[in-house]
């Protein structure tokens, strides 16, 4: 969700600020402007920090455009002038410019990737825009050396911009892990705040540790299957599963008498919760044998347990589709399942 309760908003209509007093639902929230409340679309409001700024009215920008690194021009690759090894750090220097009123504003954001250690590293470094990758790479910094990434247009702020690293020692170390993965997002109330700090303070750069030092590797749990067998508990070959599965079957009829001797005295509740129970096992074994098909048997009746069937259904992301329609052995009370 982009906004909580409390967080400042403009309008993008009338360019009002306001705030978000409610979450209406994944699409609106209620807000307030003035000491009144009003529900909004997500889309027709944003967070005011960048117009503060500017003092430009807010307009609708498009998705900033996936860059390729052919297209990105090349930096020299400078030495880090310090020597204290204190980690690794990704660094923003915004790039300021004069409106139209000649106020200082923030055009781009510059990035670059400090390495503030003695070992060097290898990285595979994605930008996402709300999940959209924008901008990849994968290259190599050395120890104590500054790598300069891309630049982000200012405005994307508003869209929480995310950086994703996968780094790796160049010299492998068998002590150390193989890879480590680490990721930052930026809040756009944080950032403009900070920025806000550094021209105040005379400050050059916004700076987000990576990480301090590069992690040692873990050892992967053993277990002594053995001993576990030696003590009587049977040990399987995960590679061979399926053999030990309940055969499967492509027809299943869940009328409760097929599934209980002594039915009569249930109740319709306790009748359903046997159906339910039954298909979800042979719905379940079907997946595990990689059925193409599965048909189910639940009768016409009123419907209940079709519909608790179709239910269930559709939260299975191995099934494809299912359907209800006539069937000359089974009429409407039959339905076909139909698996990935």
């Amino acid at each position: 969700m982009k906004y909580q309760i409390g967080d400042e908003i403009l309008v993008l209509l009338s360019n009002e600020e306001g705030r978000v007093v409610e979450i209406m639902n994944d699409q609106m929230v209620m807000i307030e402007v003035r000491g009144v409340k009003f529900p909004a679309y997500m889309d027709q409001i944003d967070f005011p920090y960048f117009k503060r700024f500017t003092e430009k009215k807010m307009v609708p920008e498009k998705k900033a455009p996936k860059v390729f690194i052919d297209q990105v021009p090349k930096e020299k690759i400078q030495p880090v002038r310090t020597k204290v090894a204190d980690g690794v750090w990704l660094s923003f220097i915004p790039k300021f410019a004069l409106d139209d009123f000649n106020d200082e504003v923030v055009e781009l954001l510059k990035i670059h990737l400090l390495n503030h250690t003695h070992d060097a590293f290898a990285f595979n470094y994605k930008q996402q825009f709300a999940g959209d990758a924008a901008f990849e790479l994968e290259s190599k910094i050395e120890p104590f050396h500054d790598f300069y990434l891309h630049d982000i247009p200012f405005e994307t702020v508003n869209d929480s911009p995310s950086f994703s690293f996968d780094f790796s020692l160049v010299k492998p170390d068998k002590k150390k892990a193989p890879h480590f993965e680490t990721s930052l997002k930026l809040k756009p109330k944080q950032v403009f705040q900070k920025i806000e700090e550094m021209k105040e303070n005379n400050i050059p750069t916004l700076t987000y540790p990576l990480f301090t030092e590069y992690p040692d590797k873990t050892d992967e749990p053993y277990f002594d299957l053995g001993s576990l067998s030696a003590k009587g508990f049977k040990i399987y070959d995960a590679s061979k599963g399926r053999q030990h599965l309940d055969p499967a079957r492509t027809v299943v009829d869940l009328h409760i008498e097929k599934l209980s001797n002594n039915w009569e005295h249930l109740s319709n509740i306790e009748i359903l919760g046997i159906q339910l129970g039954e298909f979800e096992k042979m719905l379940d074994l079907a997946i595990a044998h990689r059925q193409p098909t599965l048909i189910v048997i639940h009768g016409v009746g009123e419907g209940k347990l079709r519909d608790e069937i179709h239910d269930v259904l559709k939260t299975k992301r191995e099934v494809k589709n299912f359907i209800n329609q006539y069937d000359p052995r089974f009429g409407y009370g039959a339905t076909e399942i139909f698996f990935k």
